[in-house]
Parts: structure tokens; C-alpha cells; sequence
């Protein structure tokens, strides 16, 4: 539930009127709720907003990447995290019929000295089970990316 008062007496319910509010209408918060919602659906949650929409802060403003856990060492809460819930976001999406696209992601470095850094970023990747993971020359990435 999102409410606004606009300065009406009794246009809110009172917050005893929920066993749970969750502050924040972006991504976290909704996501938060709805979980909390489909594991306990006998409890009552609120979602307030300050904003007149939903979503209109850092949510409505990203780029839209899934995040893989490519940068995060493996079994960090980090990783653990965005592993998980990329699984769960694309089982969302799949299930409620909302268009995504799995395109992959290229990653470069500009300096010789930047190599270390990608063989970390390769390793985690690989102990974190991404799929798809490989990589590729420059040639390939022109073919790409031409």
C-alpha cells in the first residue's frame, strides 16, 4: 500500500493499522515488502512514499544492469546476495511476463597494469558460478561491438 495525506485528516490509516512498514518506494523497499508479503501472507505491510510515485530516486534512475557478483569475493554476503538475487530477478521477470534481456557484459582494461585486477574479477566470477563467463580477444570483442 502507498498513501499520501496531501494534509487530509484521516485519509492514512494509523501505522497500528500494519504489523510492518517499510520507509522507501524504490526498488529495495518494494522488493522488501513483496518478499516479506509472500512468505507471511497474513501480515499486514505498508509501503510509505515520500514522492508522488513510486521508484523516483536512485530506482528510477539506474541502469538497469542485473548485477552478477562478478566484483564481489565468493562466499561474501556481497556475492551471496547479488548471485541470489539475480536468480531471483529473472525467475521475477520470467514469471510475471516482464521483458529483459540477458546480453552479457564486456570488461576491458585500458592499462597493462590493470591485468591483475581482471584475473581477480575472472576468478570470482568463475567460483561464483556465473554462467556464461569466458574470455575473449579483441577481435572478438570488434565482432561484438564493432
Amino acid at each position: 500500500m502507498v498513501g499520501r495525506s496531501k494534509g487530509k485528516i484521516g485519509t492514512m490509516p494509523k501505522e497500528t493499522d500494519f504489523d510492518i512498514i517499510v520507509i522507501g518506494g524504490g526498488i529495495v523497499g518494494l522488493a522488501s515488502a513483496y518478499k516479506l508479503q509472500s512468505r507471511f501472507s497474513d501480515v499486514r505491510i505498508a509501503v510509505l512514499e515520500k514522492e508522488d510515485q513510486l521508484a523516483m530516486h536512485q530506482t528510477g534512475r539506474n541502469s538497469g544492469v542485473i548485477h552478477s557478483g562478478l566484483y564481489y569475493k565468493f562466499g561474501s554476503s556481497k556475492a551471496l546476495n547479488c548471485t541470489k538475487g539475480r536468480m531471483q530477478l529473472i525467475q521475477f521477470a520470467a514469471e510475471h511476463k516482464i521483458r529483459h534481456q540477458i546480453c552479457g557484459k564486456i570488461i576491458v582494461v585500458a592499462e597493462e597494469s590493470q591485468l591483475n585486477r581482471l584475473e581477480e574479477v575472472f576468478h570470482n566470477g568463475q567460483q561464483n558460478q556465473i554462467k556464461g563467463l569466458e574470455k575473449i580477444t579483441s577481435e572478438q570483442i570488434r565482432k561484438i561491438e564493432p
